[in-house]
């Protein structure tokens, strides 16, 4: 197989975990399940795992995590941490990583991993991983690494995989499937065919290139014509925000879905978190709390010397964090990112989004 590269990209904002996540540190810098280890050090040390050399293994960012990122991963090269100007969400930054990769490798295989997933099983993970970028390497494809789906999620997109190609457990991409409502994740569960969409990606350098010409060649035009630092900021400041799943996958012909059989979480937000704390502590909290009446109540508390009591509250979450509380109904966490809005909107209220 040609050289594997590892790119962590981690320049999210992680709004859905406001008040823990804030601008100014993120959710991938932080650590959630109290093991001691963030988010984005988790990640790195699994790709580690894979290949030791650090050498191989980088992370983009954007300016403002620049400090945070050699902070928490010291071991790795200065050299190998790619700073975007702005967010611009993930197709810039992948096409942006591999433009910079062009530099110093022939054609490798690159994976592209978020920062702030949860991943357990890490032999089953590697296993999917390397099914993935062989065939990569020996289709010329993009290749998204799925999750077998245990519940119906409908915090997640959605794979429809095809027909199998050469290569054990790789398959062609019949479609990709926005959030669905539960009634219709049930229905895709019950098929069996579908898996979660779980934002990782190998595929060859060449072939990325090659897919940015034919299905974004203005975004790769202005971005292959930025040589310094200063013209990179205006090429940056010129592009739309689009993930990378709508400028190419959602186009393109050459996609393949490799099937994982590994534990996985986006940790998209605060219900996420529940299913994360009941794995590790058998209940839904992190924190001191006493509840009369209560049901259904995630806490998560940073404050170890507060107690927090609830009366007749049901299926609500509660979020301490020093100068800001959240109290939300839990069907109502993907407004979150409404609230941190208006707070940036709001004059005197900015330092706490």
């Amino acid at each position: 197989m040609n050289q594997f590269v590892s790119v962590i990209l981690a320049g999210g904002s992680g709004e859905r975990f406001w008040p823990l996540s804030r601008k100014h540190k993120p959710k991938q810098f932080l650590s959630l399940d109290h093991t001691g280890s963030t988010l984005l050090q988790a990640t790195a040390e699994r790709l580690l795992a894979i290949h030791p050399n650090t050498d191989n293994l980088y992370v983009i960012t954007s300016a403002e995590y620049r400090g945070l990122v050699l902070e928490q991963l010291p071991e790795l090269p200065v050299e190998n941490l790619i700073v975007e100007p702005f967010a611009r969400d993930t197709a810039p930054a992948v096409l942006y990583a591999t433009l910079c990769l062009q530099k110093r490798y022939d054609n490798p295989i690159i994976g592209f991993f978020p920062a702030d997933h949860r991943v357990t099983s890490d032999e089953r993970f590697e296993r999917c991983m390397l099914r993935a970028a062989d065939a990569a390497e020996r289709h010329g494809s993009l290749v998204v690494l799925g999750i077998e789906p245990n519940f119906p999620a409908t915090g997640y997109g959605y794979i429809r995989r095809g027909e199998s190609v050469p290569g054990r457990g790789v398959y062609h991409v019949s479609h990709f499937a926005e959030k669905p409502d539960v009634e219709t994740a049930q229905a895709y569960l019950d098929t069996g065919v579908y898996c979660w969409n779980s934002g990782m990606l190998v595929a060859s350098m060449n072939t990325l290139l090659e897919e940015f010409r034919t299905h974004q060649n203005e975004l790769l035009t202005v971005l292959s014509a930025a040589k310094n630092r200063l013209s990179t900021r205006e090429a940056y400041a010129s592009t739309e925000k689009i993930s990378f799943d709508y400028a190419i996958l959602e186009k393109s012909k050459r996609v393949h879905v490799v099937p994982g059989d590994f534990d996985w979480d986006d940790l998209g937000d605060w219900n996420a978190l529940e299913r994360l704390l009941k794995n590790n502590h058998g209940a839904p909290s992190s924190g001191r709390h006493v509840g009369l009446d209560t049901e259904g109540v995630l806490l998560y508390n940073t404050n170890s010397n507060e107690l927090i009591v609830t009366i007749g509250l049901e299926d609500v979450t509660i979020v301490s964090d020093k100068e800001v509380t959240l109290v939300v109904r839990k069907e109502r966490t993907q407004d979150i990112k409404k609230v941190v809005q208006q707070l940036k909107n709001t004059p005197g209220l900015e330092r706490f989004a």
